[in-house]
């Protein structure tokens, strides 16, 4: 189990990584928003993946470009943990690397992806293949 949160804890995240990785692929996307803000994004499209609200007024979404894609934005420290995609009415995701608590350093296999040349069918279906279809959001109190 990976967990992970933005930095004042609004929004947090329980990955159930299976099989328990032996590396943790860890993409540095190079979209303008991603390069701006750090975005290094992983996902497990075998495990699943809660993610808990304490405060939903306290989280904003931003899509930009084809809008397929949802950044979910704490309002309160700023962090992006997870980003989320609906397709075919499916909920699919990946989370912040850098919002990771208590996974070792060494596991993470950083690499830059550009995306940018992809259509927008190309771009829908390798979320469907790489991304995590399992997600859940619930909201605490």
């Amino acid at each position: 189990m990976i967990s992970g949160r933005c930095h004042c804890g609004n929004i947090f995240f329980a990955l159930d990584w299976r099989p328990e990785p032996s590396e943790i692929p860890a993409r540095a996307c190079t979209c303008s928003f991603c390069a701006k803000h750090g975005g290094v994004w992983t996902s497990c499209p075998t495990g699943s993946l809660t993610v808990s609200v304490k405060d939903r007024t306290r989280v904003s979404k931003y899509a930009f470009g084809t809008k397929t894609a949802e950044f979910h934005v704490c309002t309160g420290c700023g962090v992006v943990p997870v980003v989320t995609s609906r397709i075919d009415g499916c909920l699919y995701a990946v989370v912040s690397v850098n919002a990771f608590e208590n996974v070792e350093p060494a596991l993470l296999r950083r690499a830059p992806a550009t995306f940018e040349d992809e259509s927008e069918q190309a771009r829908l279906s390798r979320r469907k293949r790489n991304w995590i279809a399992d997600v859940r959001f619930e909201a605490t109190s």
